[in-house]
């Protein structure tokens, strides 16, 4: 059973005086008289405060070791400022001095780094990381966006405000996880800086590129129209094939010309029957009709002859032919180079954008890596042993105050007698004490607080 203890089986302690402050008796001289009784009591209790302070002492150590340990990798950034919010910087640098950063402000000539806190504060830069590493499994999160507010609480980005360098600072169990997260951060920053940028250099890119693929197609689409007309027409290059035509005609009519010329003189001295007077009438029956053929022939004879003829044609159209395929041709020919001329302006000009898009496109720089930590971050040790230790003192000394006071204070006292009743109706609901009101739980408790005072009573070390 339990041994209930009187007041009267203490060893008397003496009591600290509680003296009222009055006109004939100076502060300090209170402060003294009330400090000493105070301090001796304290010197007399001094076991149980020391056996309190060794309590949090223990206490404190077993909680500092039981806590799980934690590690941080740290990486710092220096996000680059852009070009010309670079040289209005210096500029202001030059005239205001220490001001700069204000009229910066002031002006809208803002750096990357808020930019990039922003990204790395983004749902999107979470997703990824929590499907980069499991961390839904980890976490042991139910929802991804349990996951991602755990994330969250253990990844803390700050930038210096003077020197524009920001650190991001991942929190892990694992040291080997916690570096590889520090460092897919600042990967999945850069991959996201790029996709999502929105500078002019970017739009105009955007927009050049979607053109160039458009100008793309309707090029192969005239390359295409004027091929098949040249193949369909043996149209190659009409201002060519036209000179080369008439210089062909010129020579078949000068041929034509002297073969004439000769069968003349061989009329005169042959017959009609002579082999070199009929050579010559089918040479000059074949000059005629290359002519005729070089000059397109007659449209009526064209119409009766059918098709068949047409394939006997020459590889190159007719000098009747040439005009009317000029105008087809040369349109078709000039849209194909307009074609191209845009095409060639628009690709230089794309070139140009992508490199203009690549400066303006702010940069992840790492200026510190972030390295497998070595030495945990979480918990505390010596601050959770020092706060325990100081808590548990505290409340001993605060403990054996109030206990003298308490004591010095009138039995008759209303709010001892009202505080008395309290703690008699709270210990009344108490285990270990025998239930009045029949209340099967109360009962129940009882039976179970009896049951380990007997064994703590029976056992050997008792």
């Amino acid at each position: 059973m339990t041994q209930i203890y009187t007041e009267s089986q203490f060893r008397p302690v003496p009591q600290p005086a509680f003296i009222g402050p009055t006109e004939a008796a100076p502060e300090s001289y209170l402060l003294r008289e009330r400090a000493i009784p105070c301090l001796r009591l304290l010197w007399e209790r001094r076991r149980f405060l020391s056996r309190a302070g060794l309590f949090g002492l223990l206490l404190g150590t077993l909680a500092s070791f039981l806590l799980p340990n934690r590690f941080e990798s740290r990486t710092r950034l220096m996000p680059p400022e852009n070009r010309s919010s670079a040289m209005a910087m210096a500029a202001l640098t030059a005239k205001t001095g220490s001001w700069a950063g204000v009229a910066g402000d002031a002006l809208g000539l803002k750096s990357s780094g808020p930019l990039f806190i922003g990204i790395l504060t983004s749902a999107t830069l979470e997703d990824r990381m929590v499907e980069r590493f499991g961390l839904q499994k980890i976490y042991r999160a139910r929802l991804a966006e349990d996951a991602n507010r755990r994330l969250e609480e253990n990844t803390s980005i700050s930038e210096d405000r003077k020197s524009g360098i920001m650190t991001i600072n991942v929190a892990d169990r694992d040291p080997k996880r916690d570096d590889a997260m520090a460092q897919a951060c600042v990967e999945e920053l850069d991959r996201l800086v790029a996709e999502l940028s929105t500078s002019a250099a970017h739009r105009e890119r955007v927009f050049l590129e979607e053109r160039l693929q458009s100008v793309k197609v309707e090029l192969d689409q005239a390359a295409r129209n004027l091929s098949q007309f040249e193949s369909t027409n043996d149209a190659i290059d009409i201002k060519e094939q036209g000179k080369s035509l008439v210089d062909a005609g010129a020579l078949l009519m000068g041929q034509l010309i002297a073969a004439e010329s000769e069968l003349k003189g061989l009329e005169q001295i042959y017959t009609q029957q002579n082999v070199r007077v009929q050579s010559v009438q089918a040479r000059i029956a074949e000059l005629r009709r290359q002519l005729e053929n070089m000059r397109g022939g007659n449209t009526k004879n064209k119409e009766k002859e059918g098709k068949d003829n047409k394939g006997e044609n020459s590889l190159y159209p007719s000098i009747r032919q040439l005009p009317l395929l000029g105008v087809t041709y040369s349109d078709l020919y000039r849209r194909a180079k307009i074609k191209e001329a845009v095409y060639e302006t628009l690709t230089q000009e794309y070139e140009m954008a992508r490199v203009e898009e690549a400066k303006e496109t702010p940069s992840v720089k790492v200026l510190d890596r972030a390295r497998v930590p070595q030495r945990e971050s979480f918990p505390p040790r010596l601050q959770i042993v020092s706060l325990c230790t100081s808590l548990s003192l505290l409340g001993a000394v605060l403990v054996t105050l109030g206990g003298a006071r308490w004591k010095q204070i009138d039995p008759s006292n209303p709010g001892k007698i009202f505080a008395r009743e309290m703690l008699t109706g709270v210990n009344a609901h108490m285990p270990w004490t025998p239930p009045l009101n029949g209340s099967r739980m109360h009962g129940m408790t009882h039976w179970i607080w009896l049951q380990m005072d007997r064994r703590r009573s029976s056992s050997p070390d008792s």
